[in-house]
């Protein structure tokens, strides 16, 4: 970039910032908001395994950019869970993500819904109507991108979850699921798992 487009650049950004149209609220809300989205801003030049870090992630853990968590103070993950571009994962409800879990790109997982704000007219910050369940992903679980992981649903230990499912029940260990809603697709046991390796050892 040329000297004087960068200019030009600093001069639009110091006359919106000095406009009477931009107004900032001073309120406790607005400075909490703030701050994730100052360092949700700056987390775009760290790398997966920074930005996992600056999150509070355990260890071998890595977050790619656009991923977001909400109330990460009521997130319980364990280790080594990779989370994909522009996933949302919703821990205002509580959210459990078991070791080795996958997180596809573009992934929704829920923990609150707000449903009944809306049907009963009153969707404004703090209304009372706003249901929260808690989430679970249970270990060495893989939930492919996009798909959408309903409030209150757990999802057990070693599960697929395929792409562009919709999940809206509990979902049991060692199953794939997929659809929307997402339905049993079959059974993940040690003779399909053994199968699975041979291929990928023949490719």
């Amino acid at each position: 970039m040329i000297d004087s487009t960068k200019e030009q650049v600093l001069r639009l950004l110091k006359d919106v910032w000095e406009s009477d149209e931009f107004k900032l609220q001073d309120t406790t809300r607005a400075r909490a908001l703030r701050l994730e989205l100052v360092t949700r801003l700056l987390s775009g030049v760290m790398t997966d395994n920074e930005r996992a870090q600056l999150h509070g992630l355990p260890n071998g853990c890595r977050m790619r950019e656009g991923a977001k968590i909400l109330s990460k103070e009521n997130l319980t993950c364990g280790e080594y869970v990779w989370v994909g571009e522009n996933a949302i994962l919703d821990a205002s409800g509580g959210l459990e993500l078991g070791a080795h879990v996958t997180i596809g790109s573009g992934v929704f997982v829920w923990s609150h819904t707000s449903v009944l704000s809306s049907l009963l007219g009153q969707n404004q910050s703090g209304n009372p109507w706003i249901r929260r369940s808690l989430t679970r992903i249970g270990k060495h679980s893989f939930v492919g991108g996009p798909s959408v992981i309903n409030p209150g649903v757990t999802i057990g230990e070693r599960c697929v979850i395929l792409p562009m499912s919709v999940v809206t029940t509990d979902v049991p260990d060692g199953t794939m699921f997929g659809g929307s809603p997402a339905s049993l697709r079959r059974n993940i046991d040690e003779a399909w798992l053994a199968r699975e390796r041979q291929k990928f050892s023949e490719n």
